[in-house]
């Protein structure tokens, strides 16, 4: 992938860097990786960042690298992807699968899947998550297929212009149609994974709005302006109104699903190259369709 850019006469003097820092959006790191592998260039012509550009001047930046994520092994597991090009792809993950090897999981992850499917395309590229799931939380995730993408993708999410949408099953009927839960989180002392409210926590936002009321249990779609590990679950229970087949956070199972009734239905950004806004959604898996349908009777 190429970024292409020509200079304006307001850059007329501007050393390289700074149009590449200001103009092209690109980070000191990436730069500087840049540099070493000569991939900047001014009219065709190999620069250096410290080169003085003039109007009319065509800048080019290449971003072609050969990585390996060296923990991450290829592996032939099905995943269905929503959308692919040479900047992102996005997958509608299923529940009961991990996104990322951890030392208790070091295969039959959704980053293993990616990287066999790249692998099969011919692409030697690092495995670069733009946002997570948890195992038992289904829809999109998204990675980057190279650094700018991904420091692009998460300057948005900073900026909180990166929209995400869930849709998520609770227990007992909602007082308010809408709402908003601003309440800090932290990691709950004495656990590695529990996370809990608290005002020592990192500030946490979530915004809801109930689709239907159904059997003892509300649907709701989520609005995201935080992303705290758990933040949705942790913010339901907080609420008293945990996911329904949220165990973790609940001492309540549900008899009709297995997991809890959490699915990442929407995003919405600013694609780093075609410079519009882009929106993937992914459909509703079965096992919460099948949950509204018996909450329904």
């Amino acid at each position: 992938m190429n970024l292409k850019y020509v200079i304006d006469e307001s850059s007329t003097g501007k050393k390289m860097k700074h149009v590449l820092k200001y103009n092209l959006g690109l980070s000191e790191r990436l730069i500087k990786k840049l540099k070493y592998d000569n991939k900047i260039t001014c009219n065709n012509i190999p620069v250096f960042v410290n080169h003085t550009v003039s109007a009319g001047d065509v800048i080019e930046v290449f971003i072609e690298f050969v990585e390996e994520s060296e923990d991450v092994i290829p592996e032939n597991i099905p995943i269905d992807i929503l959308y692919e090009d040479d900047s992102i792809i996005a997958i509608n993950k299923q529940p009961n699968i991990v996104v990322h090897p951890t030392s208790s999981h070091l295969s039959g992850t959704i980053a293993n899947a990616v990287m066999y499917h790249l692998q099969q395309k011919g692409l030697h590229l690092k495995i670069r998550p733009v946002s997570r799931l948890d195992r038992d939380t289904s829809g999109i995730i998204l990675f980057a297929k190279n650094q700018f993408i991904q420091e692009s993708l998460i300057r948005q999410m900073s900026d909180k212009t990166f929209y995400k949408e869930y849709i998520g099953v609770v227990t007992g009927i909602m007082k308010n149609q809408a709402g908003t839960i601003d309440l800090p989180i932290e990691r709950k002392p004495g656990s590695i994974m529990l996370r809990q409210t608290s005002p020592s926590g990192s500030p946490s936002v979530t915004h809801y709005e109930v689709l239907e009321f159904l059997d003892d249990a509300t649907y709701l779609k989520f609005h995201l302006e935080t992303g705290r590990t758990h933040q949705i679950r942790v913010h339901c229970q907080a609420i008293r109104h945990p996911l329904v087949g949220d165990t973790l956070y609940s001492d309540i199972p549900s008899p009709y699903i297995n997991r809890q009734a959490l699915h990442s239905q929407r995003v919405s950004f600013i694609h780093p190259i075609l410079k519009k806004q882009f929106e993937l959604y992914a459909p509703l898996p079965k096992d919460i369709s099948t949950l509204l349908e018996i909450l329904k009777k």
